[in-house]
């Protein structure tokens, strides 16, 4: 597996690890629909979590969470739409990003975005 698949699969175990902690109770890992992808789905305060998990070695170049783009934002979308209608889902639904960088020392730091975008972002 190459060095940036395993910082990504690092980066998505801590963000559990990170949720879980937080009183999230996690449904889903890797979710795939079509060609999307959600990282995360968790349910917290009857709420259905989707979860984008952002990581990069550095932020020299764009913070994990600008990655984000309105493309990826309708495949978030469409992929989390599926997922409610498949499972019998009926909840209110957020969209967060959790982004994962090293600081100075190479300690990963992780900031959750909370509500980070909405379904009509998409558009």
């Amino acid at each position: 597996m190459a060095h940036h698949n395993d910082f990504g699969k690092k980066a998505e175990d801590l963000a559990v690890e990170y949720l879980q902690k937080n009183g999230y109770t996690i449904l889903e890992r890797n979710f795939r629909f079509q060609k999307a992808e959600i990282d995360i789905i968790a349910e917290k305060d009857h709420l259905i979590i989707i979860t984008e998990v952002k990581a990069r070695s550095t932020d020299a170049f764009i913070l994990p969470q600008e990655a984000v783009t309105k493309t990826k934002i309708r495949s978030i979308v469409l992929a989390a739409n599926h997922y409610l209608e498949e499972f019998n889902k009926d909840k209110e639904v957020r969209f967060d990003i959790i982004s994962v960088l090293p600081d100075e020392k190479g300690t990963l730091i992780i900031e959750h975005i909370i509500d980070a975008f909405e379904a009509f972002d998409a558009n």
